[in-house]
């Protein structure tokens, strides 16, 4: 069996506030269920109305979670796959986008939705990593995409 194809389960918000520099509001995720290292990630996002773009998208319908908040979603659970897999000497270090293709926006996200993210690694070369996503809410997709992400330092 390949080292990284280790399980890791249930990484909490702690430490994913550990593996990415991300805070609130801006933090996308709430925790890992699911991860094999140098693989895939799923990611939860609980969805409240709390949520501070719920006071202005849409002003008249206040209950729509953005599309490209979701896709944040996705590309923050890529980071933190990306961040454990390379392991301690990569905590904190910043993940950038490089390029969103393929996206779509299948229904609408509310306010008591939790969204699984799931990501997949497609390939590697050097600091630039290249995934799939994919965001469900009870088992059905609301998001998809293909994304690259480049790591780097502060």
């Amino acid at each position: 069996m390949d080292d990284h194809a280790e399980q890791v389960i249930d990484i909490d918000i702690n430490d994913v506030m550990r593996r990415i520099p991300h805070r609130y509001p801006f933090l996308m995720i709430d925790k890992i269920i699911d991860m094999v290292l140098d693989q895939r990630a799923t990611g939860i996002k609980c969805v409240s109305i709390g949520e501070p773009y719920f006071q202005g998208h849409f002003p008249t319908l206040p209950v729509i979670m953005p599309g490209v908040l979701i896709i944040e979603a996705m590309a923050q659970t890529a980071a933190v796959l990306v961040v454990s897999t390379l392991g301690p000497d990569a905590e904190g270090k910043l993940v950038y986008f490089m390029s969103v293709d393929k996206a779509r926006f299948r229904k609408p996200v509310g306010p008591g939705d939790t969204l699984h993210v799931q990501v997949i690694k497609s390939r590697q070369r050097g600091n630039v990593w290249r995934f799939s996503g994919a965001a469900r809410v009870n088992d059905g997709i609301v998001a998809d995409a293909v994304f690259s992400a480049m790591i780097m330092d502060n």
